[in-house]
């Protein structure tokens, strides 16, 4: 082969020895014979000599110049192509916590199918948390499984994708792209910066302290997260140099989306229409307890602890994950320059405002229209579409939409069933047998009973699926075991709030805050759990002295 080489290049570098491109026939005897110029046979030698040597030569030359490139090319050889799939060791570990699982003997009183549902389910976790591969990837891989080990059909799997929420949450992240990309976003992001943004603490607590406002109005906190503050909050941190991707993310992006989302939840857990599932909690406690929950019952019981949460919260990321952008006193006054270069507001960014105005206006008076968080949403997205503010192939491009819609279905799906197949009654049932048998007082039984029901959360992508498996079992325990029932029913009521700020899939702003991506998913997790313990001993410690004042028991 190198041989080939080499006479390849030979014949196509030098001309003396590359083949004719003209046929010369073989001179026919019929023709007339022609005089040539007589050549003295030295001189023809001499000739031929010298061109043949010079031949050898460049052959010679071009032969070493080949062996030299091939055996440099074996020395240095080319660098092979990165790795492009999963990650070994992350995959190994969620593969053996699901075959770990799956053979491990099933618990009495559970069946066959939920428990390799479990091991599927702690699998994908798993695999979420450790990243192998993409979230959706994980997810579907997951979901896969589950099919082809025939514990879920392919209808069930795939169920998740027909729940409203994954969906609001998709559509949320097209109305931030349209919020940014007609420039509103960095327009209110400007007036925001220029009222409160001389310190980034202020800026966050104007956010903050503005869902608040917004909570007992709008009963979906995804609609909230995803719909207003989202677009919001990356606006101000574009404004602020803060963007995802590029190593400035800690200089306010970071800080701000956690803080939103942790402070989402207490918001939620402030008003009885601050979440969707809020009403459920009221239902069940109604049906369990034969006593109702009033929105002046709830609102009057959660003030205070929630405006301390409100408060505190933020500070204390402040303080263990701070933002590396503190104060910038010349802010306020380049928004304001920033905002008069804009001039009035574009077309596009009308049109974006009414449309805002449209999708929170029903998202408001949703409940009397009959029209839910979802269908406003989609009306609003239609409204952009047509006029061309958002194209489609603009929604195709938000790869971090479809990737959230993937996972969270996923879970959702798997989560349910764990509740169909059993899992959950069984968990409950086990957990009142044991608390009941401690022979405990009261309170401390209760505690017990509030960090189990607080931390099982990790298994559930819904807080209305949480409620519905295990409030009314935990609330029957609770007043079994000498619990104050109205007073039992609020404070379940109130941690099935707080503990979506757990995971990056526990309640519907979760995933809109993290996909964000400007959190690493460990530290959503370590901060989601550190928040908890602060939450639960602000509103079970001072909310206690609280509801004690107020005759709650």
């Amino acid at each position: 082969m190198a041989s080939s080489v080499v006479l390849t290049t030979v014949f196509s570098t030098v001309p003396s020895l590359r083949p004719s491109s003209h046929h010369h026939p073989t001179p026919s005897l019929s023709y007339p014979l022609k005089r040539h110029r007589f050549t003295p046979p030295l001189q023809h030698s001499f000739n031929l000599s010298t061109k043949y040597n010079w031949s050898r030569k460049k052959l010679s030359n071009l032969s070493s110049t080949v062996r030299a490139s091939t055996a440099g090319a074996s020395v240095n050889p080319a660098p092979a192509p990165a790795w492009q799939g999963a990650a070994i060791k992350p995959l190994l570990a969620s593969i053996a916590t699901g075959v770990i699982l799956w053979l491990a003997p099933v618990p009495s009183g559970v069946s066959k199918n939920a428990w390799q549902l479990l091991a599927i389910f702690l699998a994908t976790i798993v695999g979420i948390i450790t990243q192998p591969l993409p979230l959706g990837a994980v997810a579907l891989l997951g979901l896969g499984i589950s099919v082809l080990t025939k514990t879920l059909t392919f209808a069930a799997a795939f169920s998740g994708f027909g729940d409203p929420i994954p969906w609001l949450i998709c559509f949320a992240f097209f109305f931030a792209k349209g919020f940014i990309k007609t420039g509103l976003g960095n327009r209110i992001a400007y007036q925001f910066v220029s009222l409160f943004g001389s310190s980034s603490l202020g800026l966050g607590y104007s956010l903050v302290f503005s869902e608040a406002l917004l909570a007992p109005a709008i009963p979906s906190v995804s609609a909230r997260a995803g719909g207003i503050f989202l677009p919001l909050v990356k606006s101000l941190c574009t404004a602020c140099g803060s963007n995802p991707g590029d190593g400035t993310e800690r200089r306010l992006g970071a800080w701000l989306s956690l803080t939103c989302f942790q402070t989402s939840v207490i918001s939620s857990a402030m008003f009885l229409t601050g979440m969707a599932a809020n009403p459920l909690c009221a239902n069940l406690t109604q049906s369990s307890i034969n006593q109702t929950i009033g929105w002046l019952d709830w609102a009057k019981a959660a003030i205070v602890p929630g405006l301390v949460s409100l408060v505190l919260v933020p500070l204390i990321l402040y303080i263990i994950y701070p933002p590396t952008l503190k104060s910038s006193p010349d802010a306020p006054k380049l928004a304001r320059q920033k905002l008069q270069s804009m001039g009035p507001m574009s077309s596009n960014e009308k049109i974006m405002t009414a449309t805002l105005l449209l999708t929170v206006g029903l998202w408001v008076f949703g409940g009397v229209l009959n029209i839910d968080a979802v269908t406003a949403a989609i009306l609003g997205l239609a409204v952009l579409l047509v006029s061309g503010v958002v194209t489609w192939k603009e929604c195709l491009g938000e790869g971090v939409a479809w990737d959230t819609l993937t996972w969270f279905a996923a879970l959702i799906a798997m989560a349910a069933y764990l509740n169909k197949y059993g899992l959950i009654a069984w968990f409950s049932q086990t957990v009142v047998k044991f608390v009941g048998g401690l022979g405990l007082s009261w309170q401390l039984s209760f505690g017990i009973l509030v960090l189990l029901y607080f931390y099982s959360h990790y298994f559930f992508a819904s807080g209305a699926a949480h409620i519905g498996a295990m409030f009314t079992a935990f609330l029957s325990v609770a007043t079994a075991l000498g619990t104050p029932p109205f007073f039992g029913a609020m404070v379940l009521s109130f941690l099935s709030n707080l503990m979506g700020g757990l995971t990056h899939y526990g309640i519907g702003s979760a995933p809109v805050f993290y996909g964000a991506n400007y959190v690493p998913l460990a530290q959503w997790w370590g901060y989601g759990l550190l928040i908890s313990i602060v939450n639960i001993l602000i509103w079970l410690g001072l909310g206690g002295v609280w509801w004690k004042a107020i005759g709650l028991w």
